[in-house]
């Protein structure tokens, strides 16, 4: 494991995410001011004395990257500096935020693990039967249709039709369902086929062949020996695939109100919160290259062929 890579790599998405959600806020049409003072007091009580207020107060006219620097100058302090709507800390803010996103992807993830995997073993054990085929329907069919128009029929289906869950809300066990099932079934399409596919090589091995001459049973042969095999390629894609979950669920939490990252995220750039946007942002690139050294450590461990 290469750590000054890994070093050097921390610091270039500091800078590349920092930079780029710094100027991609800057671009944006309209006056920061009237915005943020929206976000402060609310659009009844926005007025151009509370919009003068606000650009006098942040220094708003004080344009050519200085605010950037400010915010480099937060993070050699191991700080994200302050959110410009509510005034307290972003790390604060992005913590609570971060840990309803995080919780909602476990479950996602969990609720994948449940369905995919077993699925695409059992179809990969017989491939070219009936439920390889069925599974590669279905699969296609959830990984082409769009999270927001899966999210919309389950609230049709579930919430409106047949009144089993609510259709939005936070802090009770049933909020979770929906949002939960949304996200985990486009994972669980690719999930299952990653299984069948790596399930299928494992059968064509030799060693596959030798444990069934050797009269062991699929299972066992599966435990013993093919578990690895198929293990490695279903750890790499679910976790990169996580971190994609919380990244991606700013839609998902928008439809169902659920009080996230993403949510939060989306509210900071209405109102040009723009310490929020490059914290959130920051957290977000940090977490990627984190995971993604988590997985590489993991794959090197589940390697059957033992590569150090």
């Amino acid at each position: 494991m290469n750590i000054p890579s890994r070093l050097l790599q921390l610091l270039m998405v500091v800078l590349m995410v920092g930079g780029a959600s710094y100027l991609m806020m800057q671009s944006l049409p309209g006056d920061a001011a009237w915005r943020i003072a929206a976000g402060r007091y609310g659009y009844d009580a926005l007025d151009a004395a509370a919009a003068a207020s606000v650009r006098a107060e942040l220094g708003l006219e004080a344009q050519g990257g200085m605010h950037f620097l400010y915010w480099l100058g937060d993070i050699l302090r191991l700080e994200l500096g302050t959110s410009l709507i509510s005034g307290e800390s972003v790390w604060v803010e992005i913590r609570h935020q971060l840990g309803n996103s995080l919780s909602l992807a476990g479950a996602a993830l969990g609720i994948s693990l449940l369905i995919g995997p077993p699925l695409g073993l059992l179809a990969g054990l017989r491939a070219g039967g009936w439920l390889d085929r069925s599974l590669l329907a279905v699969c296609s069919l959830l990984r082409a249709t769009p999270q927001f128009l899966l999210a919309l029929v389950l609230i049709l289906l579930i919430s409106v039709e047949m009144g089993l869950l609510p259709a939005a809300g936070h802090g009770e066990p049933q909020h979770f369902i929906l949002p939960a099932m949304t996200l985990a079934l486009g994972l669980a399409a690719v999930s299952a086929r990653l299984a069948r596919d790596a399930m299928a090589a494992v059968t064509q091995t030799a060693f596959h062949d030798f444990a069934r001459w050797k009269g062991l049973s699929n299972a066992q042969t599966f435990w013993r020996h093919g578990l690895r095999h198929v293990a490695l390629p279903l750890v790499t894609y679910l976790g990169l695939q996580f971190v994609t979950l919380v990244e991606g669920v700013v839609v998902i939490e928008s439809i169902f109100g659920w009080p996230g990252i993403g949510h939060a995220l989306v509210h900071a750039i209405f109102s040009r919160d723009v310490p929020m946007v490059q914290g959130t942002a920051l957290v977000l690139g940090v977490g990627f290259v984190l995971i993604n050294l988590l997985v590489d450590l993991l794959g090197r461990q589940l390697d059957p062929r033992g590569v150090k």
